[in-house]
């Protein structure tokens, strides 16, 4: 099992467990926080940036 696959099955148990121990609005909260930095990141780079991530990708030296 690969780590990516580790961290997305981690992810998930966390996210059910908050779910059953938080208020449903909090564990909502926490779960979009938690989809929305990554994204967040992502766009607050430059246009050079991102031209220099597609690529990595598409010489397959960054995982996706």
């Amino acid at each position: 099992m690969s780590n990516r696959t580790k961290y997305i099955l981690g992810g998930i148990g966390v996210g059910l467990f908050a779910w059953w121990i938080l208020p449903h609005w909090l564990a909502t909260l926490i779960v979009l926080a938690v989809i929305a930095t990554p994204v967040v990141g992502y766009f607050m780079l430059d246009e050079s940036q991102r031209r220099r991530i597609a690529r990595l990708r598409e010489r397959r030296q960054l995982r996706r």
